[in-house]
């Protein structure tokens, strides 16, 4: 395989500092959802704890999740869309 030119380099990078930053999020909204009634609500200290520990469950899971999910479609869209190696001609692949 050859070197990566600086522009794949570039976008690489982008791609994993959007993984890392969607995945962020969504790890929050997941902990907020789920651990989010225990700051609405008075309820006893066991279901508190448990909604707290099931909150950073759900953020652990989800976090990988789309970090792996971002970066396997990144890398199956960039191996799908080569582009004609001359100007105005069509791929033979397409």
């Amino acid at each position: 395989m050859g070197e990566r030119t600086q522009a794949e380099r570039d976008a690489i990078t982008v791609e994993i500092g959007y993984a890392l930053l969607s995945a962020v999020f969504a790890a929050a909204v997941a902990f907020g959802v789920i651990a989010g009634p225990k700051l609405m609500f008075a309820m006893p200290y066991a279901v508190e704890r448990a909604l707290l520990v099931a909150g950073v469950a759900a953020a652990a899971l989800v976090f990988p999740l789309r970090v792996v999910t971002v970066l396997w479609r990144f890398s199956r869209a960039s191996r799908t869309s080569r582009q004609p190696s001359q100007p105005g001609r069509t791929n033979p692949d397409s």
